[in-house]
């Protein structure tokens, strides 16, 4: 055997024989009971330039949906957001909406966004054209799901 080839099992070796106590000391997430508020954060990347038709879109045909199902209950809180300066170097999302459901089973179950749709929107070939644009002028669209952690009561890993 080469020199190369036992440096290289040996490097294999170590590294395998590490894992365990990676896997030991990564943190699991934050548990959240169901019963709990959930907030999700929506980012969108909008192509440049298209910001404004963007939010005109969101405002018009979006929006009233979610102020629906906040009256309905499902959701507690809408929040908006753009970023302060669009060269913070953080060019990934131009465009973010908070919003907090009642609990886990108003974030995951059945949202009623078709009813809400035809209840808001008569003229449903305008809407769906209108969303459709919304989505063209879209770089990217991501959900982050978020688990509160509240370091008053979170006792320390060591």
């Amino acid at each position: 055997m080469t020199v190369r080839r036992i440096v290289s099992f040996a490097s294999v070796c170590a590294a395998l024989a590490a894992l365990p106590l990676f896997a030991a000391s990564a943190q699991a997430p934050a548990g959240q009971t169901s019963g709990e508020q959930r907030t999700v954060w929506y980012f969108y990347t909008v192509k440049w330039g298209y910001q404004d038709e963007f939010l005109d879109l969101f405002q018009r045909n979006h929006y009233p949906v979610l102020k629906e199902q906040q009256k309905r209950g499902r959701i507690t809180s809408i929040r908006t957001y753009v970023p302060t300066y669009h060269g913070d170097g953080r060019g990934d999302w131009t465009f973010a909406v908070a919003l907090t459901y009642r609990d886990t089973a108003a974030m995951t179950g059945p949202s009623g966004d078709e009813e809400i749709v035809r209840q808001l929107y008569p003229d449903q070939a305008t809407f769906r054209k209108e969303e459709q644009r919304r989505f063209d002028i879209l770089v990217a669209h991501w959900d982050v799901p978020l688990n509160e952690l509240n370091l008053e009561t979170r006792k320390p890993s060591r």
